[in-house]
């Protein structure tokens, strides 16, 4: 009785939704929940399963463009000549006609939005030259994100021998994806116009429909193919958590929702995020040797943040700092050390230690006046 009375009680405070983690996605051949900023695993289904990818494909293509957007290769308003074999392709598409020029960012509005094959090849072919060229960068960058279980063999996801990724694989890609902010800009738009000023209006709805009913889904890209079944991975954040999930080979589009919905909603009603330290957290100040400023402020170069059950309470965390000797010029962003994150003196996340401003090197002169102070134990200060 006493037992049952507590239960109530916690349901009256927390008004969860529950679920048994072995229901949490019933219904897909693979899954996986991950906690963006950390990167760990909430639940996990056969996430190293080789299975095709469909459209979840495109995240990569998206990666490569955004990077190379984020370089200055390419910029938002150039315009991109639809190519033959860009026109050609079957799937989802925007109908783009050969020689049709549009500008980048409705071809990744068209990508991301309705999961465009045309747009995808026509942005792949300014990026590398040719899909072929194009898949064998995403490929390289595959392997430089460490993951094991991704081949690709198109930009778009369209059902071919040996393309094939994993649940896992398909989360960290949607990791990287979303440190481009931009592609959230896009991924929650429910609906938009392409040639908006012409005579041939396009209209565009998401093919991710909790976008519109899940107020915090904001991304991130549905996957559907005879082969592939119904995927998606979405993206949500809550309380200032951002949750990524993956659900492979679904049998319909309303499973496939269903599912994500279950493990957003015990994701964020069992967890929370806290932040530890970010880039503006002075963690010490050190002396600079020869440096315009005798003193320089420590700070991390990132943010770490934690992941806690709610029901654990808060956690005892504290840091040091491990910084070497300081020695001007110095820029903002030079690594000069590192930063332990610790809970119960137990080490449980390093991060690199940069100095809050720059510092130039002192000139002669000032040199020489502190050297004269020091020697004869002046107390003024230059």
């Amino acid at each position: 009785m006493k037992k049952m009375f507590i239960f109530i009680f916690f349901l009256l405070i927390f008004p969860l939704k529950i679920y048994a983690e072995e229901d949490l996605a019933p219904n897909a051949k693979s899954a996986i929940m991950i906690e963006a900023s950390t990167g760990e695993i909430l639940f996990q289904k056969d996430v190293n399963e080789k299975l095709p990818p469909a459209s979840m494909t495109k995240m990569m293509s998206l990666l490569l463009i955004f990077e190379e957007i984020d370089k200055g290769n390419i910029k938002w308003d150039e315009m991109i000549t639809a190519s033959e074999h860009a026109s050609s392709m079957g799937g989802s598409q925007i109908f783009l006609k050969v020689g049709e020029k549009m500008t980048v960012e409705d071809l990744i509005k068209g990508i991301t939005i309705a999961s465009g094959n045309d747009a995808t090849v026509a942005m792949a072919e300014r990026v590398a030259g040719s899909e072929e060229a194009f898949v064998k960068k995403m490929n390289e960058k595959v392997r430089s994100l460490g993951l094991k279980n991704t081949n690709f063999i198109n930009a778009t996801g369209l059902d071919a021998d040996n393309h094939y990724s994993s649940a896992y694989d398909m989360a960290i890609i949607a990791k990287e994806l979303i440190k481009h902010d931009k592609v959230l800009e896009f991924s929650s738009t429910y609906e938009d116009y392409l040639r908006k000023d012409t005579t041939n209006p396009f209209w565009l709805v998401n093919t991710n429909r909790l976008v519109k009913y899940y107020p915090e889904i904001d991304g991130l890209k549905t996957g559907f193919t005879s082969g592939a079944g119904y995927c998606l991975t979405a993206t949500a954040k809550k309380d200032g958590m951002r949750l990524i999930t993956v659900v492979m080979n679904e049998e319909d589009s309303g499973k496939r929702s269903s599912d994500t919905k279950k493990l957003l909603d015990y994701g964020f009603n069992m967890y929370m995020t806290q932040n530890i330290i970010d880039e503006k957290t002075t963690i010490k100040k050190e002396k600079v040797e020869l440096g315009e400023s005798l003193y320089t402020e420590i700070v991390p170069k990132r943010t770490i943040t934690i992941l806690s059950k709610k029901t654990d309470g808060k956690r005892n965390i504290t840091y040091r700092a491990n910084i070497s000797s300081l020695v001007a010029p110095l820029k903002k962003g030079d690594k000069v050390g590192t930063i332990d994150i610790l809970e119960d003196d137990k080490v449980i996340s390093t991060v690199d230690a940069t100095i809050k401003e720059s510092i130039d090197k002192a000139n002669i002169f000032t040199i020489y006046l502190r050297n004269l102070k020091n020697l004869f134990d002046f107390r003024i200060e230059f």
